[in-house]
Protein backbone atom coordinates (compact mmCIF):
# COMPACT_ATOMS: atom_id res chain seq x y z
CA UNK A 1 0.00 0.00 0.00
CA UNK A 2 1.45 3.72 -0.68
CA UNK A 3 2.26 5.74 2.00
CA UNK A 4 1.11 9.06 1.56
CA UNK A 5 1.63 12.27 2.95
CA UNK A 6 -0.65 13.85 5.58
CA UNK A 7 -1.83 17.37 5.06
CA UNK A 8 -1.08 20.68 6.66
CA UNK A 9 -3.83 22.85 8.31
CA UNK A 10 -3.60 25.19 5.12
CA UNK A 11 -4.33 22.03 2.80
CA UNK A 12 -7.32 21.24 5.17
CA UNK A 13 -8.68 24.97 4.99
CA UNK A 14 -8.23 24.95 1.56
CA UNK A 15 -10.56 21.98 1.27
CA UNK A 16 -13.21 23.62 3.59
CA UNK A 17 -13.10 27.06 1.50
CA UNK A 18 -14.17 24.79 -1.39
CA UNK A 19 -17.14 23.14 0.64
CA UNK A 20 -18.09 26.81 1.89
CA UNK A 21 -18.66 27.87 -1.61
CA UNK A 22 -21.33 25.19 -1.90
CA UNK A 23 -23.95 26.58 0.79
CA UNK A 24 -22.88 29.91 -0.67
CA UNK A 25 -24.07 29.23 -4.19
CA UNK A 26 -26.72 27.46 -2.81
CA UNK A 27 -28.31 30.79 -0.80
CA UNK A 28 -28.79 32.38 -4.32
CA UNK A 29 -31.61 30.04 -4.51
CA UNK A 30 -35.65 31.14 -3.95
CA UNK A 31 -38.08 29.23 -2.37
CA UNK A 32 -41.73 29.51 -3.35
CA UNK A 33 -43.93 29.30 -0.29
CA UNK A 34 -47.54 29.77 0.02
CA UNK A 35 -48.68 33.61 0.54
CA UNK A 36 -45.61 34.97 -1.08
CA UNK A 37 -44.16 35.12 -4.59
CA UNK A 38 -40.63 34.24 -3.05
CA UNK A 39 -39.24 33.51 -0.02
CA UNK A 40 -35.81 35.71 0.61
CA UNK A 41 -32.96 33.49 0.77
CA UNK A 42 -31.50 32.32 4.25
CA UNK A 43 -29.42 34.51 6.19
CA UNK A 44 -25.71 32.62 6.25
CA UNK A 45 -24.81 31.96 10.10
CA UNK A 46 -21.50 34.31 10.79
CA UNK A 47 -18.62 32.09 11.73
CA UNK A 48 -17.34 34.23 14.58
CA UNK A 49 -21.23 32.47 15.64
CA UNK A 50 -20.59 28.66 14.98
CA UNK A 51 -18.84 26.64 18.01
CA UNK A 52 -15.23 26.11 18.38
CA UNK A 53 -14.05 22.04 18.30
CA UNK A 54 -11.48 20.11 19.44
CA UNK A 55 -8.36 20.26 16.61
CA UNK A 56 -8.34 17.10 14.24
CA UNK A 57 -5.56 14.82 14.92
CA UNK A 58 -2.90 14.71 12.36
CA UNK A 59 -2.89 10.96 11.70
CA UNK A 60 -6.61 11.02 11.04
CA UNK A 61 -6.20 13.06 7.75
CA UNK A 62 -5.49 11.42 4.58
CA UNK A 63 -3.61 12.53 0.73
CA UNK A 64 -3.76 15.81 -0.04
CA UNK A 65 -6.47 16.58 -2.94
CA UNK A 66 -5.15 17.81 -6.61
CA UNK A 67 -6.16 20.75 -8.27
CA UNK A 68 -9.16 18.85 -9.90
CA UNK A 69 -10.37 18.45 -5.92
CA UNK A 70 -9.80 14.16 -5.57
CA UNK A 71 -6.57 11.67 -4.73
CA UNK A 72 -6.31 7.93 -6.62
CA UNK A 73 -3.82 5.85 -4.64
CA UNK A 74 -2.52 2.33 -5.31
CA UNK A 75 -3.61 0.28 -2.54
CA UNK A 76 -2.10 -3.16 -3.88
CA UNK A 77 -1.66 -4.69 -6.89
CA UNK A 78 -4.49 -3.51 -9.46
CA UNK A 79 -7.20 -1.82 -7.16
CA UNK A 80 -6.71 1.73 -6.38
CA UNK A 81 -8.81 4.43 -4.63
CA UNK A 82 -10.31 7.61 -4.92
CA UNK A 83 -11.20 10.41 -2.13
CA UNK A 84 -12.20 13.59 -2.09
CA UNK A 85 -11.48 14.52 1.45
CA UNK A 86 -14.78 13.40 2.04
CA UNK A 87 -15.97 10.65 0.60
CA UNK A 88 -14.42 7.41 -1.07
CA UNK A 89 -14.79 4.63 -3.92
CA UNK A 90 -12.62 2.05 -5.35
CA UNK A 91 -12.04 0.26 -8.48
CA UNK A 92 -10.30 -2.66 -10.29
CA UNK A 93 -8.52 -2.44 -12.97
CA UNK A 94 -8.45 -5.77 -15.37
CA UNK A 95 -7.24 -7.09 -18.77
CA UNK A 96 -10.66 -6.88 -20.02
CA UNK A 97 -11.49 -3.21 -18.34
CA UNK A 98 -12.55 -1.48 -14.73
CA UNK A 99 -14.91 -2.80 -11.79
CA UNK A 100 -16.12 0.32 -9.86
CA UNK A 101 -17.41 0.07 -6.26
CA UNK A 102 -19.62 3.20 -5.49
CA UNK A 103 -19.70 6.32 -7.81
CA UNK A 104 -20.16 9.21 -4.69
CA UNK A 105 -21.28 12.92 -6.14
CA UNK A 106 -19.14 14.82 -4.70
CA UNK A 107 -16.59 12.64 -6.40
CA UNK A 108 -18.86 12.31 -9.66
CA UNK A 109 -17.03 12.80 -12.90
CA UNK A 110 -13.36 13.09 -11.37
CA UNK A 111 -13.64 9.23 -10.66
CA UNK A 112 -13.47 8.90 -14.74
CA UNK A 113 -10.39 11.17 -14.49
CA UNK A 114 -8.88 8.98 -11.74
CA UNK A 115 -9.53 5.78 -13.84
CA UNK A 116 -8.35 7.13 -16.96
CA UNK A 117 -4.95 8.66 -15.33
CA UNK A 118 -4.27 5.23 -14.25
CA UNK A 119 -5.25 3.13 -16.81
CA UNK A 120 -3.68 4.79 -19.48
CA UNK A 121 -0.11 4.83 -17.38
CA UNK A 122 -0.78 1.24 -16.68
CA UNK A 123 -1.35 0.67 -20.63
CA UNK A 124 -4.84 -1.19 -19.34
CA UNK A 125 -8.48 -0.86 -20.23
CA UNK A 126 -10.35 2.27 -19.06
CA UNK A 127 -13.79 1.04 -20.17
CA UNK A 128 -15.46 0.46 -17.46
CA UNK A 129 -17.31 -2.83 -17.29
CA UNK A 130 -18.87 -3.48 -13.92
CA UNK A 131 -20.34 -1.25 -10.98
CA UNK A 132 -20.75 -2.48 -7.78
CA UNK A 133 -23.01 -0.85 -5.51
CA UNK A 134 -22.31 -1.09 -1.46
CA UNK A 135 -25.81 -0.30 -0.45
CA UNK A 136 -28.82 2.25 -2.43
CA UNK A 137 -27.91 5.35 -0.72
CA UNK A 138 -27.67 8.08 -3.43
CA UNK A 139 -24.45 10.03 -1.44
CA UNK A 140 -22.53 7.10 -2.00
CA UNK A 141 -23.98 5.75 -5.57
CA UNK A 142 -25.82 8.78 -7.09
CA UNK A 143 -23.32 9.53 -9.30
CA UNK A 144 -24.17 6.42 -10.96
CA UNK A 145 -25.86 7.58 -13.76
CA UNK A 146 -22.49 9.00 -15.42
CA UNK A 147 -20.89 5.54 -16.84
CA UNK A 148 -23.82 5.12 -19.06
CA UNK A 149 -25.98 2.21 -19.93
CA UNK A 150 -23.36 -0.58 -21.01
CA UNK A 151 -22.22 -1.47 -17.44
CA UNK A 152 -23.09 -4.31 -15.41
CA UNK A 153 -24.38 -2.98 -12.24
CA UNK A 154 -24.05 -5.08 -9.16
CA UNK A 155 -25.72 -5.23 -5.76
CA UNK A 156 -28.32 -6.93 -3.34
CA UNK A 157 -31.83 -8.07 -3.72
CA UNK A 158 -32.83 -5.34 -1.63
CA UNK A 159 -30.58 -2.88 -3.23
CA UNK A 160 -32.65 -3.34 -6.27
CA UNK A 161 -36.04 -3.18 -4.66
CA UNK A 162 -35.08 0.28 -2.64
CA UNK A 163 -33.93 1.76 -6.31
CA UNK A 164 -37.09 0.50 -7.72
CA UNK A 165 -38.97 2.87 -5.07
CA UNK A 166 -36.74 5.39 -5.29
CA UNK A 167 -37.02 6.42 -9.10
CA UNK A 168 -33.88 8.12 -9.16
CA UNK A 169 -32.23 7.92 -12.39
CA UNK A 170 -28.97 8.92 -11.08
CA UNK A 171 -29.16 5.45 -9.81
CA UNK A 172 -30.04 2.65 -12.34
CA UNK A 173 -31.21 -0.50 -11.46
CA UNK A 174 -28.95 -3.36 -10.67
CA UNK A 175 -28.65 -5.65 -13.62
CA UNK A 176 -27.49 -8.56 -11.30
CA UNK A 177 -28.40 -9.37 -7.95
CA UNK A 178 -27.43 -11.61 -5.35
CA UNK A 179 -29.17 -12.69 -1.51
CA UNK A 180 -26.59 -13.74 0.37
CA UNK A 181 -22.44 -14.02 -1.27
CA UNK A 182 -21.47 -13.53 -5.49
CA UNK A 183 -18.52 -13.56 -6.67
CA UNK A 184 -17.33 -11.18 -9.49
CA UNK A 185 -14.52 -12.61 -11.83
CA UNK A 186 -13.41 -10.19 -14.74
CA UNK A 187 -10.11 -10.42 -16.50
CA UNK A 188 -8.36 -12.47 -14.26
CA UNK A 189 -9.37 -10.77 -11.17
CA UNK A 190 -11.83 -11.48 -8.17
CA UNK A 191 -13.97 -9.88 -6.22
CA UNK A 192 -16.34 -11.10 -3.25
CA UNK A 193 -19.54 -9.57 -2.37
CA UNK A 194 -21.49 -10.72 0.92
CA UNK A 195 -24.05 -9.92 2.62
CA UNK A 196 -24.25 -10.07 6.30
CA UNK A 197 -28.12 -8.44 7.68
CA UNK A 198 -29.07 -4.89 7.71
CA UNK A 199 -26.78 -2.51 9.78
CA UNK A 200 -26.55 0.98 8.60
CA UNK A 201 -29.12 0.29 5.65
CA UNK A 202 -31.33 -2.56 5.06
CA UNK A 203 -28.86 -3.73 2.07
CA UNK A 204 -25.34 -2.58 3.06
CA UNK A 205 -22.67 -5.26 1.92
CA UNK A 206 -19.17 -6.23 2.06
CA UNK A 207 -16.78 -6.37 -0.34
CA UNK A 208 -13.87 -7.98 -0.36
CA UNK A 209 -10.78 -8.36 -2.94
CA UNK A 210 -8.60 -10.97 -1.78
CA UNK A 211 -5.11 -9.96 -4.07
CA UNK A 212 -5.40 -6.95 -2.43
CA UNK A 213 -5.82 -7.88 1.24
CA UNK A 214 -8.65 -5.67 0.90
CA UNK A 215 -12.55 -5.26 2.20
CA UNK A 216 -14.48 -2.21 1.28
CA UNK A 217 -17.82 -1.51 3.78
CA UNK A 218 -19.43 1.68 3.83
CA UNK A 219 -21.09 3.79 6.74
CA UNK A 220 -19.92 1.25 9.10
CA UNK A 221 -15.99 2.27 10.19
CA UNK A 222 -14.97 5.41 10.09
CA UNK A 223 -11.36 5.60 9.77
CA UNK A 224 -9.64 7.61 12.66
CA UNK A 225 -12.76 9.66 13.06
CA UNK A 226 -15.45 8.96 15.30
CA UNK A 227 -19.08 7.50 13.40
CA UNK A 228 -21.28 10.29 11.79
CA UNK A 229 -24.12 11.19 13.38
CA UNK A 230 -26.67 9.07 15.20
CA UNK A 231 -24.44 6.38 14.41
CA UNK A 232 -24.11 7.04 10.69
CA UNK A 233 -27.52 7.47 10.05
CA UNK A 234 -28.10 4.04 10.92
CA UNK A 235 -31.26 2.43 10.05
CA UNK A 236 -30.66 -1.15 12.31
CA UNK A 237 -28.51 -0.02 14.68
CA UNK A 238 -28.53 -3.19 16.92
CA UNK A 239 -27.32 -4.81 13.33
CA UNK A 240 -24.60 -1.69 12.95
CA UNK A 241 -23.08 -2.75 16.30
CA UNK A 242 -22.55 -6.20 14.77
CA UNK A 243 -21.58 -5.12 11.99
CA UNK A 244 -18.17 -4.15 13.73
CA UNK A 245 -17.62 -7.68 15.05
CA UNK A 246 -18.28 -9.13 11.52
CA UNK A 247 -15.73 -6.49 9.82
CA UNK A 248 -13.20 -7.72 12.38
CA UNK A 249 -14.04 -11.13 11.52
CA UNK A 250 -13.02 -10.60 7.75
CA UNK A 251 -10.07 -11.25 6.74
CA UNK A 252 -8.33 -7.89 5.30
CA UNK A 253 -5.41 -5.54 5.65
CA UNK A 254 -6.53 -2.56 4.32
CA UNK A 255 -10.42 -0.79 5.07
CA UNK A 256 -12.12 1.52 2.83
CA UNK A 257 -14.74 3.00 5.01
CA UNK A 258 -16.31 4.67 2.14
CA UNK A 259 -15.81 7.94 4.14
CA UNK A 260 -13.01 11.13 4.65
CA UNK A 261 -9.70 11.18 3.78
CA UNK A 262 -7.71 7.55 4.40
CA UNK A 263 -7.52 4.35 4.74
CA UNK A 264 -8.35 2.06 7.43
CA UNK A 265 -6.64 -0.35 9.58
CA UNK A 266 -7.44 -3.40 11.82
CA UNK A 267 -6.67 -0.76 14.58
CA UNK A 268 -8.86 1.37 13.19
CA UNK A 269 -11.54 -1.02 13.38
CA UNK A 270 -11.13 -2.30 17.01
CA UNK A 271 -10.76 1.22 18.00
CA UNK A 272 -14.00 2.09 16.61
CA UNK A 273 -15.44 -0.83 17.97
CA UNK A 274 -14.73 0.11 21.55
CA UNK A 275 -15.91 3.75 21.16
CA UNK A 276 -19.16 2.16 20.78
CA UNK A 277 -18.97 -0.19 23.38
CA UNK A 278 -18.23 2.15 25.29
CA UNK A 279 -21.25 4.34 24.41
CA UNK A 280 -23.77 1.36 24.48
CA UNK A 281 -22.19 0.66 28.14
CA UNK A 282 -22.71 4.22 29.58
CA UNK A 283 -25.84 4.18 27.60
CA UNK A 284 -27.40 1.59 29.94
CA UNK A 285 -25.64 2.76 33.14
CA UNK A 286 -27.31 6.47 32.24
CA UNK A 287 -31.28 4.73 31.78
CA UNK A 288 -31.00 2.64 34.38
CA UNK A 289 -30.09 5.47 36.73
CA UNK A 290 -31.51 8.68 35.68
CA UNK A 291 -33.93 10.67 37.96
CA UNK A 292 -37.02 11.29 35.78
CA UNK A 293 -38.95 12.89 38.55
CA UNK A 294 -37.35 17.02 37.42
CA UNK A 295 -38.69 16.24 34.40
CA UNK A 296 -42.40 15.30 35.12
CA UNK A 297 -42.43 17.59 38.00
CA UNK A 298 -40.99 20.73 35.20
CA UNK A 299 -43.82 19.98 32.53
CA UNK A 300 -46.17 17.37 33.95
CA UNK A 301 -48.28 20.22 35.71
CA UNK A 302 -48.88 21.39 32.18
CA UNK A 303 -49.63 17.82 30.91
CA UNK A 304 -46.81 18.12 28.36
CA UNK A 305 -45.77 14.96 27.66
CA UNK A 306 -43.45 15.76 24.52
CA UNK A 307 -41.33 18.29 26.79
CA UNK A 308 -40.88 15.50 29.47
CA UNK A 309 -39.99 12.83 27.24
CA UNK A 310 -37.68 15.42 25.00
CA UNK A 311 -35.86 16.49 28.31
CA UNK A 312 -35.33 13.34 29.81
CA UNK A 313 -33.66 12.05 26.56
CA UNK A 314 -32.00 14.84 25.62
CA UNK A 315 -30.36 14.44 29.39
CA UNK A 316 -29.85 10.76 29.15
CA UNK A 317 -27.70 11.64 25.50
CA UNK A 318 -26.24 14.07 26.90
CA UNK A 319 -25.12 11.61 29.86
CA UNK A 320 -24.23 9.07 28.15
CA UNK A 321 -21.89 10.30 26.07
CA UNK A 322 -19.60 12.27 28.60
CA UNK A 323 -17.58 10.07 29.63
CA UNK A 324 -16.92 8.89 26.19
CA UNK A 325 -16.16 12.02 24.48
CA UNK A 326 -13.65 12.56 27.30
CA UNK A 327 -12.02 8.86 26.86
CA UNK A 328 -11.39 9.62 22.87
CA UNK A 329 -10.62 13.11 22.50
CA UNK A 330 -7.62 13.51 20.85
CA UNK A 331 -8.02 8.98 19.74
CA UNK A 332 -10.69 9.66 17.20
CA UNK A 333 -11.34 12.78 15.23
CA UNK A 334 -14.14 15.00 16.28
CA UNK A 335 -15.69 12.77 18.91
CA UNK A 336 -16.64 15.99 20.84
CA UNK A 337 -18.89 16.66 17.99
CA UNK A 338 -21.22 13.73 17.22
CA UNK A 339 -21.02 11.87 20.34
CA UNK A 340 -24.19 13.15 21.92
CA UNK A 341 -25.88 12.50 19.12
CA UNK A 342 -24.80 8.96 18.50
CA UNK A 343 -25.93 8.86 22.35
CA UNK A 344 -29.26 9.72 21.20
CA UNK A 345 -29.22 7.12 18.72
CA UNK A 346 -27.91 4.48 21.05
CA UNK A 347 -30.86 5.71 23.94
CA UNK A 348 -33.53 5.12 21.43
CA UNK A 349 -32.12 2.25 20.40
CA UNK A 350 -31.62 0.93 23.75
CA UNK A 351 -35.12 1.68 24.91
CA UNK A 352 -37.22 0.14 21.42
CA UNK A 353 -34.77 -2.44 20.11
CA UNK A 354 -33.48 -3.90 23.51
CA UNK A 355 -36.13 -3.44 25.99
CA UNK A 356 -33.90 -1.25 28.46
CA UNK A 357 -36.67 1.59 29.21
CA UNK A 358 -35.25 2.94 32.36
CA UNK A 359 -38.67 4.74 34.30
CA UNK A 360 -40.60 4.18 31.25
CA UNK A 361 -40.66 0.27 32.08
CA UNK A 362 -43.38 -1.82 33.06
CA UNK A 363 -45.81 -0.23 35.26
CA UNK A 364 -46.07 -1.93 38.87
Amino acid sequence: MDTVPQPDRRTFLRRAAVAAAIPAAASLLTLDLPGSAHAAPAAAASSDALPDYAPVPPGAFGPAVNASGYYVGQINGNLYWVTDGFYQAMFLTTTEGVVVVDAPPTIGRNLLRAIEEVTQARHRPARVTHLVYSHSHADHIGAASIFGAGVTRVAHTETKRLLKTARDTNRPLPTITFDDCYELRVGGERLTLSYHGPNHSPDNIFIQVPSAATLMVVDVVFPGWAPFKNLAETQDVPGWIAAHDAVLATPWQTLIGGHLGRLGTRADASLQRDYVNDLAASTRTVLGTLDPTPFFAKYGPAGNAWAIFKSYLDAAAEQAAAPVAAKYAGRLAAADVFTTANAAAMVNSARIDTGILGPFGIHP
